[in-house]
C-alpha cells in the first residue's frame, strides 16, 4: 500500500483543513494509507519522510525551519512525489527559496481576486495526466506566478482578464498546471483552489486525481 502524507495549515482563507479532507478522501480511494497533519513538525523526521510515497503540502504563507524544507527536498529527490494546489504548494513560505526551487514556482498576484472567470486551456499534450480533458471555465482567483521555466506545462491560462497594470503588456499564456523532476522525485502542481469548493469541481478533482497518483509513481505512469 502506498502511503501518503496531508499537511495543512497556515491561512485559514483558502480552508486548508477542508481542502485537506478532500485530498486525503481522493487518495484513500486510490488505496492510499493516508497521514494527515496540523504542523509542520510532519517534515522534522527526514527518514520517515523518505519512507512515503506521496508528499500533499497545504500551506498557505508562513514560515518553515530550513532543515525541515531540507528533509522534504531530500525525500523527493529520494523520488518521493510532491503534489498541491493554489498557495498550499506555491505560496507557501514566501521566504524560502529552495521551497520555490523546488515546487517550480512562486503566488505573485491574482489580479481580480476572487470570482474572476477565466478559462483554462489545456496544451496539447501526450500526458495522460490531461488526456481526455477539454478547456473549462471557472470563477475564482487567477492566479499569476513567477515560474520554473524546467516546468513541463500541461494547462494555462490567459492575461490579463482583469484589468490592472500589467494590462498594458501583450497578452500572457500563464501556466496552471505543471509537472516537473526534483533529482529522482515527480513534482506536480495545479494554481485551481482558492477554497475548498473549487477542489470539489469534477474536472478540477480529476487532474489532481492524476496528479496524486502520477506524483507516487516512482516508475510506471510517464509524463
Amino acid at each position: 500500500m502506498k502511503k501518503a502524507l496531508i499537511v495543512w495549515g497556515g491561512w485559514d482563507g483558502h480552508q486548508p483543513q477542508q481542502v485537506a479532507d478532500i485530498f486525503r478522501g481522493q487518495l484513500e480511494q486510490e488505496g492510499f494509507e493516508v497521514e494527515v497533519s496540523d504542523t509542520l513538525e510532519a517534515f522534522a523526521d527526514g527518514e520517515k519522510l523518505k519512507g512515503l510515497d506521496l508528499i500533499v503540502p497545504v500551506w498557505t504563507m508562513g514560515r518553515i525551519e530550513q532543515e525541515w524544507v531540507n528533509n522534504v527536498s531530500a525525500a523527493v529527490q529520494s523520488g518521493v512525489g510532491l503534489a498541491g494546489c493554489h498557495g498550499g504548494m506555491c505560496d507557501s513560505f514566501r521566504e524560502n527559496t529552495d521551497w520555490q526551487f523546488m515546487t517550480g514556482g512562486q503566488w505573485i498576484a491574482h489580479p481580480g481576486n476572487d470570482k474572476t472567470e477565466y478559462t483554462v486551456n489545456i496544451k496539447s499534450s501526450s500526458s495522460v495526466l490531461v488526456a481526455g480533458i477539454e478547456d473549462f471555465t471557472v470563477s475564482t482567483e487567477q492566479y499569476y506566478l513567477h515560474l520554473d521555466p524546467a516546468n513541463e506545462v500541461l494547462a494555462t491560462t490567459r492575461f490579463p482578464v482583469a484589468q490592472g497594470p500589467h494590462s498594458t503588456n501583450k497578452t500572457v499564456d500563464m501556466p496552471v498546471v505543471w509537472t516537473k523532476r526534483w533529482g529522482l522525485g515527480r513534482v506536480y502542481y495545479n494554481s485551481l483552489g482558492h477554497q475548498a469548493d473549487i477542489m470539489e469541481i469534477p474536472v478540477v478533482k480529476e487532474l489532481m486525481r492524476r496528479g496524486f497518483i502520477w506524483a507516487a509513481e516512482r516508475d510506471g505512469i510517464q509524463s
